[in-house]
């Protein structure tokens, strides 16, 4: 028996036959070819582009080169630019106050300029859009967090209160959101093509082209959700690199597992980790529901370590990964999370105002002093106290929290508009943003239309991308549950992470828009969907010319698809009658 057949005999694999890893692989779609490298187990290699396919387009070899290494930026970035013209393109438009712009602009407004929440009077949307700003300068109650109104008012401080500056930060980071997903899709899924058709499908789907055009704040706690995605893919691949570095390398140069090394080494604080703890931070300093994604991508991130550990040959990995990586990998994400979102609060803090006999505390945000003001039965500590000055503020901000939290568990007032979570993902009870019904030769409705025309901001997801996502849905699973599939995994997380939540609260007063939270990874388990139809690289000619084309008709037939409904997510002035042919199910209206 050679040294080569030697150890898979011991492991009970025939001798001549592939390992059980390697027919993993290849099942897969990572192996065209044998590998037995350790190191490709660990940091899989990229199917980057074909120089040739650049030759055929008419460059020169030099140049086929150059782009064949450059397209991991190349195509994410043309596809980023495609994405922010749809987004930019009359962003003013409805130049109106639309649904909850009612509360978020004028909110980032008042950060702006008094670092808290103010109160406004009456019918001040409409002096807004005068000109006019009637800003109070009293304290108001609100319940989010404010960095997604931090975020908004960015825009309105260059651009002013107008529907363009509030508008501004949420389409680019709607536009910075499809960059990110080519650029996820490419490392998780090993593809550039597939990790650029992930983001194609993102830049086509309505309810993130809607939500991108619209200030509210869940595209912004979307963002930042995706980003610390995007940050522990990095952190894993990096992490798992210098495991695969300190592997031992045999005479023939091939890497073998060692459980001494996977064993011992420590790989200590990450930066990519601790990124993603800052931006889980902002994710739940915009909206609370960030919480729920902070420990699913924790445990996932925990999980993929366990993975790594195995890999590498470590003989008690869960030992190891409780020894070496859980302890970072908590300080790396929960403290910093947390910290990061009561910096996100420094306004209320440092803001303190003064306090006038007979009104109270002025230029202070709402609870500010709740610690210091007197209460039935007491409570409260004197300011004359050597930590007063730090415990209540501190005090009066978790007396807020809890305020917030039975606010939000206990709205359960009706809306024409809410959806149970079940709902969600074929799209059966969408939003309304805006509606009005301008006469013929008003607001964009044709002088010689013979009815009035249809204005509608609708935020309704692409149908036929929603509905082949429940089924993309449904492969992961398979994938995952028995294939092993990490990377399906990782999608489904993300998914979870965003959806199941709602579940916990259906007696609440909820919204189908929530669901832009997932999108990205619906998008990316649609691409992973398409990659599989496409088939593995050793497979027939035939094989994969049936699967181009049911793709390539998939993908088509989702252009048009949001082509079709371009005009209900514009607010684009059409005939009643054009308007009735796009609602094709009555709950649509």
């Amino acid at each position: 028996m050679t040294s080569d057949t030697a150890p898979r005999a011991q492991h009970g694999e025939a001798v001549g036959r592939p390992p059980s890893w390697q027919r993993r692989l290849r099942r897969f779609g990572y192996a065209g070819r044998p590998h037995t490298d350790v190191r490709d187990r660990l940091v899989p290699p990229y199917a980057e582009p074909d120089v040739r396919l650049f030759t055929v387009l008419g460059f020169g070899s030099a140049t086929a080169d150059r782009l064949a290494r450059w397209s991991g930026w190349i195509g994410p970035l043309v596809v980023a630019l495609f994405a922010g013209l749809l987004r930019f393109w009359r962003l003013d438009s409805p130049n109106q106050v639309i649904f909850d712009e009612t509360y978020y602009p004028k909110d980032a407004w008042s950060l702006l300029h008094h670092g808290f929440e103010t109160n406004w009077p009456e019918k001040s949307d409409e002096r807004i859009l005068q000109g006019d700003i009637p800003m109070l300068d009293t304290p108001a109650y609100v319940v989010h967090p404010p960095v997604g109104k931090w975020v908004i008012a960015i825009g309105e401080h260059f651009f002013g209160l107008n529907p363009f500056g509030w508008r501004f930060m949420v389409a680019l980071l709607g536009t910075l959101s499809v960059l990110m997903v080519c650029r996820i899709g490419r490392r998780l899924l090993r593809s550039t093509f597939l990790g650029c058709l992930a983001g194609v499908l993102l830049a086509v789907d309505g309810l993130h082209f809607v939500m991108s055009r619209t200030a509210l704040l869940d595209l912004v706690l979307m963002f930042f959700i995706l980003a610390a995605f995007g940050c522990l893919l990095v952190d894993r691949d990096k992490a798992r690199a210098r495991l695969a570095a300190a592997l031992p390398v045999g005479a023939d140069g091939l890497a073998r597992p060692d459980a001494g090394v996977a064993g011992r080494l420590a790989l200590g604080p990450r930066p990519w980790r601790i990124a993603a703890g800052v931006c889980l931070g902002l994710a739940c300093g915009t909206k609370w529901n960030g919480l729920y994604v902070l420990a699913a991508f924790g445990l996932m991130t925990v999980l993929w370590d366990l993975g790594s550990r195995r890999v590498a040959g470590a003989r008690r990995p869960y030992r190891t990964v409780a020894r070496r990586d859980l302890p970072w990998a908590f300080l790396s994400t929960v403290p910093v999370a947390l910290g990061v979102y009561l910096v996100s609060w420094t306004g209320w803090f440092v803001n303190s105002g003064t306090y006038q006999k007979g009104i109270g505390w002025q230029g202070s945000g709402y609870f500010r002093h709740w610690a210091e003001s007197p209460k039935p039965g007491g409570g409260g500590f004197s300011d004359d106290g050597p930590l007063a000055g730090l415990i209540n503020p501190l005090i009066s901000f978790w007396h807020y929290e809890h305020e917030v939290y039975k606010f939000h568990v206990g709205l359960h007032d009706d809306h024409i508009y809410q959806s149970n979570p079940w709902s969600w993902l074929i799209q059966s009870r969408p939003v309304s943003y805006f509606y009005e019904s301008p006469r013929p030769g008003v607001d964009g409705c044709p002088a010689d239309a013979r009815d009035k025309c249809a204005r509608e901001v609708l935020a309704l997801g692409t149908p036929l991308l929603w509905w082949a996502a429940c089924f993309a849905l449904v492969y992961l699973l398979f994938r995952w549950a028995m294939r092993r599939d990490w990377r399906a995994g990782a999608i489904l997380c993300g998914v979870a992470a965003g959806y199941l939540p709602w579940f916990l609260y259906q007696e609440r007063t909820i919204f189908s828009f929530y669901a832009v939270v997932f999108v990205p990874f619906l998008c990316l388990a649609v691409a992973m969907m398409i990659g599989a139809l496409l088939g593995p690289p050793g497979a027939t000619e035939g094989r994969r010319a049936l699967g181009a084309v049911a793709s390539g008709t998939l993908v088509l037939l989702i252009l048009w698809n949001f082509i079709y409904f371009f005009p209900l997510y514009t607010g684009q002035a059409i005939p009643v009658d054009d308007w009735r042919g796009r609602i094709w199910l009555d709950s649509w209206v």
